[in-house]
């Protein structure tokens, strides 16, 4: 017998074991501890009567009426506080209210009384917590109308038919997201021709265009009734359109729990983390914004600006490529000035914030996880609940009893899966070729386009060669890997289907982490050449290195730190435009170009009047999934950790495009895609490595960048060698040369010989003492805020640990009733146990008849 799950429920009455009527039932409608009395001889309404009480004052069946209400607070420690109890006094207190009331409950269970317990859950935000701790209004909170139900969940078995909630209705029992799931299986797993060819399934026949498409329908239009109405009237999918997917719910918290209710666990954990993360953007945004505007200021007043500004004719600088003339210092006014806004001690400081901001933003979003996991009943999904893909199923050469479930599944070895994938390994390796390929010949193009600017003699365009070129070359990378991203995507997904993996969950890492080694060497290539090797390997006047007999790259005039920032606008600003963009645009061409070939097809009808809902459905936009969504995130979220000492602004940029990013995606999802078949899942996957893997590189990269790119560790050492002033500092970073009898300057620390000067082998130093330095301390304090934060939440874990004692307690009653039902069975030989035919018969009886073929098992329903 089943009964739904308590928020913040203690006692042993959780799991009923009793098949009778006199079972627990459950609803979700009240901030207490409910419990409903009924005398159990009350006679149940006829059909007609229940439907007129639907609304009214009954069990969570809809029939059973209620007659009387008891009532009690859970949270006793707060009460026993405000007493001003120690904590002896107050646990004694909470035992002894436990036991009397669970006495009290039993002999009204005994004397034949029936009861429904109702505890409320209440999705708690952390920013809600916070504003009701100061007391400031809530202008995100929003009262969403009929919030999901709350139950206590496990595998459905037909032979324990009788012990799910609403077994009694065979229209009802099966949510229609659960039918979905059943069909969709059997859909996929059903072979057309050859096994060996990989004849089978419905996506293969769609690929094939025997089928155009096959997709669940939606519960209705999205669009509100004319006039006024009730919420509560209002389908699923127009309440998330009215408190979800409108542009004025951008400031609103996401009503999660109704999307898992329509999308599944896997949809609304995607939705739970991107607000998550657009949450945790804000007090980075606001720190970074305030170090940039401190840059203003800054630069305002920066000594060696104004002697660079100042200096005239005084430093004459040697030419930056074999045909471009000497120049003054001073003609870098401007974009010296500009540099100061990313190259200054703030950025330190932001980049140690934004290190340990990263750590705790993970550590946070695991407690969170676990929470929702918890609530969602899919904290053990991967490990005990997911069966194998369907394709797998079919195309397994083998089967083998699963250790864990003791059942028969099919199976591929893990030496041949292993070969193929270091096959797969080898054209990632090929593809990274092609990357660097593609972003030697960018360098090669911005050095070339340079000489052209210069040879044409052109005032304006001469002095902004070097710019035009930088600007060009990013946007020329930008188009490189927008195109490369899209041809790599398709190929990765024939080698990870080709790979054989068992699970979906399997399969997905799979292919992410194959997409994304690709997309990070894809997108982060010339930030980090920039960065860390460009103007590093140049030689000096008189003694250039070349490339392809081209002299090297050097930084532009106003440094490497800036062209980084340049760099980091353009691919990642530049990617969230065009990105967004698609998504909003795209879907309208393409629901538009759908509707124009229906119409073609119906002969010329204009009218959407009379369109069934199967035809509204298939004019909409197949959902291709979760992954571009992910990548895009996970890519933006390396822009602003891994390189944000060179852009503090860019926290800033992610958090807008992400307030765009949550609405576009929940309108996609609820207006323009057809409704995608339902999907669970426990966490958001290998996503989670991956963000842990980039905040480690963001540490290291920021104290390179720091130690390497940036002027702070020279202008302190200045600073220390000079009595705290920066005056005369323009001067100590420039070395002589000769070149054709004229004496002009570079950036180096070197003598008139192209030596390395001591002030270079100190300054070494102390950029890898900095280094060293940096990391370890922020990896201890990470390290520190990852033991002081739990991974699960205590009182999470607390109703983990009741649940499963509560089981064994369940398992041992179940056990003894077992034996005594074997001893009547003995004692009765014409008594037998349920056949698999009966139970089909059983199931058959439900209308599922014909959708479960033999040997199927069903997933997962409500309890």
């Amino acid at each position: 017998m089943q009964r739904r799950k308590a928020h913040a429920d203690d006692s042993t009455t959780l799991i009923v074991d009793k098949p009778d009527s006199d079972g627990y039932y459950g609803s979700l409608d009240s901030k207490d501890d409910i419990f409903v009395l009924e005398e159990i001889n009350r006679q149940q309404e006829n059909e007609k009567s229940s439907k007129e009480m639907t609304n009214s004052n009954v069990f969570s069946d809809g029939i059973t009426r209620i007659d009387f209400v008891l009532v009690w607070e859970v949270d006793l420690k707060e009460k026993a506080k405000e007493k001003d109890l120690d904590e002896h006094t107050r646990q004694s207190a909470f035992e002894t209210h436990e036991k009397w009331r669970l006495n009290f409950l039993k002999k009204l269970r005994k004397g034949g009384i029936r009861m429904e317990k109702v505890v409320p859950h209440h999705a708690s935000n952390w920013s809600e917590k916070i504003l009701n701790k100061i007391g400031i209004p809530n202008i995100m909170y929003q009262d969403v109308p009929n919030p999901p139900l709350d139950f206590y969940t496990c595998q459905f078995r037909v032979s324990k038919l009788q012990r799910f909630l609403g077994s009694d209705n065979q229209e009802t029992f099966f949510k229609s997201t659960q039918r979905h799931q059943i069909l969709y299986e059997i859909l996929a797993r059903t072979p057309y021709g050859s096994l060996k060819r990989g004849e089978i399934g419905i996506d293969r026949l769609i690929s094939e265009k025997v089928f155009n498409a096959a997709y669940p329908l939606h519960d209705g239009p999205y669009q509100l009734p004319s006039g006024e109405f009730e919420a509560k009237s209002l389908n699923l999918r127009q309440i998330l359109y009215q408190y979800w997917g409108r542009w004025k719910c951008w400031k609103k918290y996401q009503p999660l729990d109704h999307i898992r209710q329509y999308f599944g666990e896997k949809i609304a954990l995607y939705f739970a983390w991107l607000g998550f993360y657009t949450g945790w953007l804000l007090p980075a945004a606001v720190v970074g914004t305030l170090v940039f505007i401190f840059g203003i200021f800054l630069m305002l007043t920066d000594v060696p600006a104004e002697e660079v500004c100042e200096s005239g004719d005084k430093y004459i600088m040697c030419p930056l490529c074999n045909i471009c003339g000497y120049w003054n210092l001073s003609s870098i006014c401007t974009t010296f000035k500009a540099g100061q806004l990313f190259d200054y001690g703030g950025t330190v400081f932001f980049s140690i914030f934004m290190s340990l901001w990263a750590v705790t933003f993970l550590e946070y979003w695991k407690r969170t996880n676990a929470i929702l996991a918890h609530h969602w009943d899919c904290s053990e999904f991967e490990e005990t609940e997911e069966r194998p893909r369907p394709e797998f199923t079919a195309m397994a050469p083998m089967t083998m009893r699963n250790p864990v479930t003791g059942a028969e599944e099919p199976y591929f070895s893990e030496r041949s899966r292993m070969n193929r994938t270091i096959t797969g390994c080898m054209v990632i390796i090929i593809m990274v070729t092609v990357v660097l390929m593609f972003l030697i010949a960018i360098i090669l193009y911005r050095t070339i386009l340079g000489i052209i600017i210069y040879k044409s003699k052109n005032d304006f365009f001469v002095s902004w060669a070097g710019r035009i070129a930088s600007i060009t070359g990013s946007v020329l990378n930008l188009l490189v890997i927008m195109l490369l991203s899209k041809l790599y995507t398709s190929l990765a997904h024939v080698l990870t289907r080709w790979e054989m993996h068992r699970t979906q969950t399997k399969y997905e890492n799979a292919f992410i982490l194959k997409v994304f080694i690709f997309q990070f060497i894809n997108f982060y290539s010339s930030p980090i050449y920039i960065a860390f090797f460009k103007g590093r390997f140049i030689g000096y006047p008189g003694h250039y290195y070349t490339l392809f007999g081209i002299r090297n790259e050097d930084c532009g005039a106003g440094g490497c730190l800036i062209e980084l920032a340049q760099e980091l606008l353009i691919i990642m600003g530049g990617k969230q435009v065009i990105n967004n963009v698609q998504e909003f645009v795209v879907p309208k061409l393409k629901g538009w170009w759908q509707k124009q070939k229906m119409k073609t097809r119906k002969g010329g009808e204009t009218s959407d009047v009379y369109l069934q809902p199967w035809e509204a459905d298939y004019q909409l936009l197949v959902c291709e999934g979760l992954f571009d969504e992910y990548l895009e995130m996970v890519l933006q979220f390396g822009f602003i950790t891994i390189f944000v000492a060179a852009c503090p602004i860019a926290p800033l940029f992610a958090l807008l495009n992400n307030w765009v990013e949550i609405r576009l995606d929940a309108q996609k999802f609820v207006c323009e895609y057809r409704r995608p078949v339902v999907e669970r899942a426990q966490s958001i996957g290998i996503w989670f490595q991956i963000l842990e893997v980039i905040t480690y590189l963001a540490v290291i990269s920021n104290a390179f960048l720091i130690a390497f790119t940036s002027d702070f560790l020279p202008r302190l050492y200045y600073r220390y060698n000079n009595n705290g002033s920066l005056h005369g500092y323009i001067n100590f970073t420039l070395a002589y040369a000769s070149q054709e009898h004229v004496m002009c300057r570079y950036r180096e620390y070197r003598d008139l010989n192209g030596n390395h000067s001591p002030t270079f082998f100190n300054l070494l130093a102390i950029r890898l003492g900095f280094v060293i330095i940096f990391e370890h301390v922020v990896f201890f304090i990470g390290r520190m805020i990852d033991l002081l934060v739990p991974d699960i939440p205590e009182e999470v874990e607390i109703k983990v640990k009741r649940e499963h004692y509560m089981a064994k307690e369940a398992l041992a009653e179940n056990q003894a009733l077992g034996a005594a039902l074997l001893d009547e069975t003995d004692a009765q030989p014409e008594v037998k146990i349920r056949s698999e035919e009966k139970q089909k018969d059983d199931l058959a009886d439900y209308g599922l008849q014909s959708i479960i073929p033999q040997d199927q098992k069903l997933p997962p329903s409500q309890s």
